[in-house]
């Protein structure tokens, strides 16, 4: 497939564009001006704050997979195999972003009905949540995969990227994800743990689509 500079930077901006609409998403569910707890705050929202926030998780879904696109012209160099199998893990992983979060409307359903029948907030979204958390661990081992593959591609030189974006791959913010949150508090906390995982995927976007700006026009002078 043959992408010309003008689509590889618009893939790369409805990646950051995913990023953004699914931060936003999670914002729906998590901001409260006064109260940092996540569950109480999904238990207090509107029901219009519910229902848009699980919107926002197909769009950003197909936003998101639209952003892969731009990676995989990155992996261009690479072997069939390894483009495919970044194609498969990256919109695996992308797709699942959309699942998980659309899941949490159960978590805040069940956080809103026991706000509002005075039932103990953790026991009612205890499955809801338990269920999240199975399909995580779906997730895990594909960002595994895929996180070796990214890295040794690009430390090989075997794709478009130059080996600094390698500091722009969540597997790093991921890591020290604890780290950061716990170190932060009030609205700031909010902001940054409540939307870290697609802050992350923004970031990523965003140093991809820096990095491949120019990509065939430097390509054609050397």
């Amino acid at each position: 497939m043959k992408i010309n500079q003008f689509w590889i930077r618009v893939f790369g901006l409805f990646g950051i564009i995913g990023g953004l609409t699914l931060f936003a998403g999670d914002m729906l569910f998590y901001y409260d001006h006064s109260n940092t707890n996540f569950r109480e705050n999904m238990g207090r929202a509107s029901d219009f704050r519910i229902i848009a926030s699980a919107i926002t998780a197909l769009l950003a879904a197909w936003f998101y997979m639209l952003g892969v696109i731009q990676v995989y012209h990155a992996f261009k160099p690479s072997k069939p195999v390894v483009r495919n199998t970044l194609l498969f893990c990256f919109g695996a992983i992308v797709i699942a972003y959309g699942v998980i979060h659309g899941a949490y409307v159960s978590i805040a359903t069940s956080a809103k009905l026991a706000t509002q029948y005075n039932l103990d907030i953790n026991e009612a979204v205890s499955l809801a949540a338990e269920t999240s958390n199975v399909l995580r661990l779906f997730v895990y081992p594909i960002f595994g995969v895929l996180s070796i593959l990214f890295i040794v591609q690009v430390w090989k030189r075997k794709t478009l990227y130059p080996r600094w974006i390698i500091l722009f791959f969540p597997l790093i913010p991921f890591l020290i994800q604890d780290f950061i949150c716990n170190n932060l508090s009030g609205k700031i906390w909010i902001i940054v743990c409540g939307g870290y995982l697609n802050l992350i995927l923004i970031v990523f976007f965003m140093a991809s689509t820096i990095a491949l700006w120019n990509i065939n026009r430097i390509s054609n002078n050397e």
